[in-house]
């Protein structure tokens, strides 16, 4: 279990960082309403069959540490840490749905679920989870990405790059991709998307000028679920600030002002329940700055 440690400036609330408000946890009756509720999903094995860079196993501990030292913004801030999960024997499916069974518990007890990957196979595994605390409701997933991940499995053997194809599978999709790549996915991609009423936000369309049109969309996409599910894929961000991931990419966007506005708009909504981060490679990390940026994200929603 990781050792939550950070600079030490007094016992007072208002010295209080994000180390001195974690529990270790095993009992999920001890949630209550609105505890933010954090799993590791110590897995890269999607990733691997995905034939991508591997090493994203071991960045929650990273991100954690990253975290840690963040200020106390909410006098009412908890966070409960419930540890890691792991893939034993490269069984993928198992670790995807001890990952789904923990999250619909924290979700039943009004938690607000936070998991850190991992490879984007988290995404099924967090989504099936929020479809059992929520199954009659409308579940919109907005992903932070540069890929679609609808590819088709092989062999039936599912992948970091499959989720929202299975997820399409078991009933109607409702997705919002922000940040897709054209050099990214192929056409093919492109079309299953359509079919899937995949609904998308091009990388080359963010810019200071078109953000009113983006948060109408935002907003539309917002009024027409129940519940808000955010996935962030950190290969969405360019290289330069995102160097350990599993695909890099050159061309991504940057956490700069159009994209904090975007992001602290959808995590301001009372709808949104649930929020990962993935892909974060410390093997390919430089100076931990892909850490230290999906620690931040996270650390945004404790701010809200």
């Amino acid at each position: 279990m990781f050792e939550w440690t950070g600079r030490f400036d007094g016992e007072e609330e208002f010295y209080h960082r994000i180390f001195q408000r974690v529990s270790i946890e095993s009992e999920y009756e001890k949630i209550k309403p609105k505890n933010f509720v954090l799993h590791g999903f110590a897995v890269d094995e999607g990733v691997r069959r995905n034939k991508g860079r591997v090493g994203a196993k071991d960045a929650p501990d990273v991100i954690r540490k990253n975290m840690s030292n963040f200020p106390v913004i909410h006098s009412d801030f908890a966070l409960k840490d419930f540890g890691n999960i792991k893939c034993e024997d490269e069984n993928l499916e198992s670790a995807q749905n001890s990952l789904a069974e923990k999250v619909g518990k924290v979700l039943l007890k009004q938690g607000k679920s936070v998991v850190l990957g991992g490879g984007h196979e988290v995404t099924f595994a967090h989504y099936s989870g929020i479809k059992k605390a929520f199954p009659n409701q409308k579940i919109g997933i907005i992903n932070f990405d540069a890929h679609f991940d609808n590819r088709e499995p092989e062999n039936r053997l599912a992948t970091s790059g499959t989720g929202f194809w299975q997820i399409a599978q078991e009933g109607e999709i409702h997705s919002l991709h922000i940040g897709i790549q054209k050099n990214s996915n192929t056409r093919k991609l492109f079309e299953v998307a359509d079919n899937f009423g995949m609904k998308y936000i091009l990388a080359d369309e963010i810019y200071s000028e078109n953000l009113p049109n983006i948060l109408f969309t935002v907003n539309s996409f917002l009024d027409d679920v129940d519940v808000v599910y955010v996935t962030i894929c950190m290969d969405v961000f360019n290289a330069s600030i995102a160097p350990g991931v599993s695909a890099s990419a050159y061309n991504g966007i940057f956490a700069d002002r159009n994209f904090i506005q975007i992001y602290r708009h959808i995590l301001s909504s009372e709808k949104t329940k649930a929020l990962d981060v993935a892909e974060v490679n410390p093997t390919f990390d430089i100076q931990e700055r892909t850490a230290r940026l999906a620690s931040s994200l996270v650390n945004e929603w404790f701010m809200i």
